[in-house]
């Protein structure tokens, strides 16, 4: 029956990863436990397990006395003389045999086995534990085996893990079966094991594709010295060389662009915009707003906040397409940025804009009016100004401001 039980035990975790000294541990505790279940609390007892030889020896102590009161303390003299007396052991002397697993009686073999059971599952989760929290800030890769309302879960090396909603990257659609790559972002431990959660929108699983794609990243002869980044949208990566032969923003793009569009594919085309670092504050608040052009940058170094005045066709390309591109620069840069509007002489425009393109905007009666005094394009009407467009029957000041207006608009979205 030893074999038997220890070779059960071995295949239950063969495939575990348990140490045989670990289990072996494991066995003993047990045994000790069944032995005082059957004998006592009190009683003595060694338990020896060779996983090797699958072989469980259990040795129970006991007192010598001429009259027994207490059958898990004490044994008789006559009943260890028909034993075997081979020592001459004589009253009061203490007496150990090894006794039969079979003798504990079959129900505490089987909670023998269920308890073994339960020790294996809390190492498990241990070791579980143990191995996903080294690899926190990692990425791994894994398959998709279920798609649930706002979670998905992953299989990798056979263990469960969580990629909820919020890290998930927006608008990026799974597929049962598909392999998925992830940083390993919590592990969290519960009653029930432990919670792997990954993230595909977090910070820093875009630094560690830098490090993946750009070996220099990897070296650290290029550092990732800022980042900001809205998941699934765009990103704005500041980056320094160590090396001065070296430049970071071209290691980063590579040869036609072949290693930053890896990482934007990985993203589901999330744009990415990397800008050189420097420590020159003004330069490096004007590089993180970048494309739009800034006539003065004031920085209140104590308040931590900047004002950055700009041409009113430059303003939408500081604030960006839903607000994204001062916001990324706010996060990247640390600053609270405020922008100050200024207007630009409508002669400096360099592209004009014919009416008959925004007639749909004006309206066909203002257009057909404006067409009939002799405007052609926006510049014409903006250079004329209000004063000469009230001249204008047709119009009054109020029409006139929303005229100038809609003609404006169309100058700043260039």
């Amino acid at each position: 029956m030893n074999r038997e039980i220890v070779d059960s035990f071995t295949e239950m975790v063969r495939d575990k990863g348990i140490d045989k000294d670990v289990l072996a541990g494991i066995l003993e505790d047990i045994f000790v436990i069944l032995v005082k279940k059957k004998y006592g609390e009190d009683a003595q007892s060694e338990v020896v397990v060779n996983m090797d030889r699958g072989d469980i020896q259990i040795f129970l102590e006991r007192e010598i006395v001429d009259e027994v009161t207490d059958t898990g303390l004490q044994i008789s003299i006559d009943e260890v003389n028909a034993k075997g007396n081979e020592d001459e052991l004589e009253v009061g002397e203490d007496f150990v045999e090894e006794i039969k697993i079979a003798s504990l009686g079959r129900r505490l073999v089987l909670l023998a086995k269920q308890s073994l059971n339960q020790k294996i599952r809390e190492i498990e989760k241990d070791i579980m534990y143990n191995e996903y929290k080294e690899l926190i800030g990692e990425i791994v890769v894994g398959d998709i085996y279920q798609l649930r309302k706002n979670d998905i879960l992953v299989n990798h090396n056979k263990h469960e893990l969580l990629l909820p909603r919020n890290e998930q990257i927006p608008f990026e659609r799974y597929k049962k079966g598909e392999t998925i790559r992830a940083i390993v972002k919590e592990v969290n431990k519960t009653s029930s094991g432990p919670v792997i959660i990954i993230s595909r929108s977090d910070n820093n699983f875009l630094r560690r594709l830098f490090e993946i794609e750009i070996p220099e990243i990897f070296d650290e002869i290029i550092t990732i010295k800022a980042m900001a980044r809205e998941p699934g949208e765009r990103a704005k990566v500041a980056v320094e060389s160590q090396d001065t032969r070296i430049d970071a923003v071209g290691a980063c793009v590579g040869m036609k662009g072949v290693r930053i569009h890896a990482i934007v594919r990985e993203l589901n085309n999330e744009n990415i915009d990397i800008i050189n670092y420097t420590d020159d504050n003004e330069l490096f608040i004007q590089r993180a707003l970048a494309p739009a052009k800034l006539n003065n940058i004031e920085i209140d170094e104590a308040e931590k906040k900047v004002v950055v005045s700009a041409d009113s066709d430059q303003v939408s390309k500081i604030v960006g397409r839903n607000g994204v591109n001062i916001r990324l620069a706010i996060k990247l840069t640390g600053y609270d940025i405020e922008i100050l509007r200024e207007e630009k002489p409508f002669e400096e425009y360099e592209e004009d804009i014919e009416l008959i393109d925004i007639k749909e905007e004006l309206g066909e009666e203002v257009y057909n009016i404006l067409i009939n005094n002799r405007y052609d394009t926006g510049l014409e009407v903006l250079i004329a100004g209000e004063e000469k467009l009230l001249e204008i029957e047709e119009f009054g000041k109020e029409k006139v401001n929303e005229i100038m207006e809609i003609i404006k608009s169309q100058y700043e979205e260039e």
